[in-house]
């Protein structure tokens, strides 16, 4: 039988277990699914919650501790307590503050703890064997604190998957000071002490962002901050704004469910800030002797490439469907990029792309984030720009740029098509249009309609229904802009973006969202010709030494 106790937050008191001669084991929950845990919980659990049940109820452990230190702990603890599975179930109530008063509370949760241990070992607390498992803890924080340049990961629990796939993306070793992550605890007195240790564990460095005070040592080998946040979780989107209005440091917010799931999407993320931190795993060398450069932007709808000469100025540029391969679709663009420009594949010094299949074309010298290679591309086209703006097939971005085309900071919607060009293009479907006839005919309303719901589904439905009702297309068509309008301008305030904005993607080809979206932000927005080819561009520029 397996007589190790589980536990998983850092504030689990673990030397105390120790005082038993209890093995312990913190869980690292990455499952592929919630099969188990969806058939005993409520759908809107969050991803974390129902990771930690599904490991317990899958390799079927008996003995647990949580900490309550959020409603989903609580919740957690109902579920398995109900199911009455467990030998050992503990939950150990957290406070938040470190006052005398909360020292005493947690103390007093720390001998109930060793009752509940007493009456399951019937061995009585060895408080010899806790100090030197105190002591020992110190040493081990010491030696996984990290001196030499690093990234940093803290809020929610992100565990080995996360951590690992961060270091994968880029040449930097990461600290896990998340909730889960790295425990310090305050220096062990040379008796034990309950107080002490309540007081040593409840001020810990690094303290979990649910803390009503923050204990941290300035971290100056740390190059970058990503604050991780788990699905249906909102404290951790709060802490992270306000450590945004703190911090200088770089910082990103990325979000998941625990599961393996969305990992392209993620690793957009993290090559953009490792590029914006200079830490970028394929960095781009400079070009000598350019003749001509190729920028392919591979994207979910569409593959766009282009030619620069020596002078940075376009030769040739193709758009063309992406079609069933992103290797295909990039090796059809680039050719027809170099027909129209009457140049061979041996003509080009380099080649880099971009886009959701850079890594995948096999084409390239060179890749780089859509991110990094948008910020390029619209300084290049209006290099007043601060805001890019950028509307995709399958996504949308928003990007803060300084005066040279660098990214300062960003913000992606790429869970679902809501406000995408696939939206729209669904939209325009059901309304049988092509999407310049529907991009004119919006121009044209007369009356205010409100289309309510940005999921793609439903806002079919409410089309289908403003149809049957005789509404006015063109009534429609501005609802729809509208709606886009609106969820992309909740972008742009989120990042603090500012003029002057420029806007790049297929959609920006599409005047009735532009006008609106002017509208919303109180400000021009600059929409160039080549608003569609900025991601191909500014991946062509970045072989020139562009940073």
């Amino acid at each position: 039988m397996d007589n190790t106790i589980y536990y998983v937050c850092k504030y689990t008191p673990k030397e105390i277990f120790s005082g038993f001669d209890q093995p312990t084991e913190r869980l690292d929950p990455a499952p592929t699914n919630f099969e188990c845990a969806e058939s005993c919980t409520h759908p809107n659990l969050c991803g974390y919650g129902k990771a930690l049940i599904e490991e317990v109820m899958k390799r079927d452990i008996r003995r647990l501790l949580l900490v309550d230190c959020c409603d989903v702990c609580r919740r957690i603890y109902d579920v398995l307590w109900h199911q009455g599975n467990m030998e050992f179930l503990f939950l150990l109530s957290l406070p938040h503050k470190n006052t005398a008063s909360s020292v005493s509370l947690l103390e007093r949760e720390l001998q109930r703890l060793q009752t509940e241990l007493l009456a399951l070992t019937g061995e009585n607390f060895n408080p010899d064997k806790a100090l030197h498992a105190w002591k020992s803890g110190i040493r081990e924080a010491e030696q996984q604190t990290i001196t030499e340049p690093h990234v940093r990961l803290i809020g929610a629990h992100g565990g080995t998957l996360l951590k690992e796939m961060i270091e994968q993306r880029m040449p930097l070793p990461v600290q896990d000071d998340t909730c889960t992550g790295r425990r310090m605890l305050m220096p062990a007195p040379e008796c034990w002490s309950d107080t002490a240790y309540a007081s040593a564990l409840l001020n810990q460095h690094r303290s979990c962002m649910r803390m009503q005070f923050r204990i941290e040592e300035p971290d100056d080998t740390a190059v970058g901050t990503i604050c991780h946040t788990i699905k249906f979780c909102d404290y951790y989107g709060f802490a992270y704004r306000h450590m945004r209005a703190q911090k200088e440091e770089t910082l990103l917010k990325i979000e998941t469910d625990c599961t393996p799931q969305s990992s392209g999407q993620l690793h957009t993320r993290i090559d953009a800030f490792a590029e914006t931190i200079g830490a970028g795993a394929n960095q781009i060398k400079k070009s000598e002797n350019i003749h001509y450069i190729a920028g392919v932007d591979s994207g979910s709808t569409s593959t766009d490439a282009v030619i620069l000469d020596r002078e940075k100025k376009i030769v040739s540029s193709v758009i063309l469907p992406t079609g069933a391969g992103a290797a295909s679709g990039a090796e059809k663009a680039l050719a027809a990029a170099l027909e129209s420009a009457g140049l061979k594949r041996e003509d080009l010094d380099a080649v880099v792309t971009t886009g959701y299949g850079r890594e995948t074309v096999g084409l390239s010298d060179a890749s780089a984030t859509e991110i990094t290679c948008h910020a390029k591309g619209a300084h290049y086209l209006f290099s007043d720009a601060r805001t890019v703006i950028d509307i995709g097939g399958q996504d949308s971005k928003v990007i803060r740029i300084d005066e040279n085309g660098n990214v300062v900071n960003f913000v992606m919607n790429d869970k679902c098509a809501a406000g995408t060009g696939r939206f729209l293009d669904m939209m325009a479907k059901t309304l049988e249009l092509t999407l310049p006839e529907m991009s004119e005919l919006g121009l044209q309303w007369k009356n205010e309609v409100t289309i309510s719901s940005m999921c793609t589904v439903f806002a079919e439905s409410e089309v289908v229904s403003l149809v049957a009702d005789n509404t006015a297309p063109e009534d429609i068509i501005h609802g729809l802009n509208a709606s886009v309008a609106g969820k992309t301008s909740s972008l742009v305030k989120r990042l603090g973006g500012e003029p002057a904005y420029i806007m790049t993607g297929g959609v920006a080809q599409n005047q009735g969202v532009v006008k609106e979206l002017s509208d919303k932000l109180g400000a021009q927005v600059y929409v160039p010709k080549e608003a569609q080819l900025c991601g191909a561009i500014g991946a062509a520029l970045l072989a020139f030494g562009e940073r």
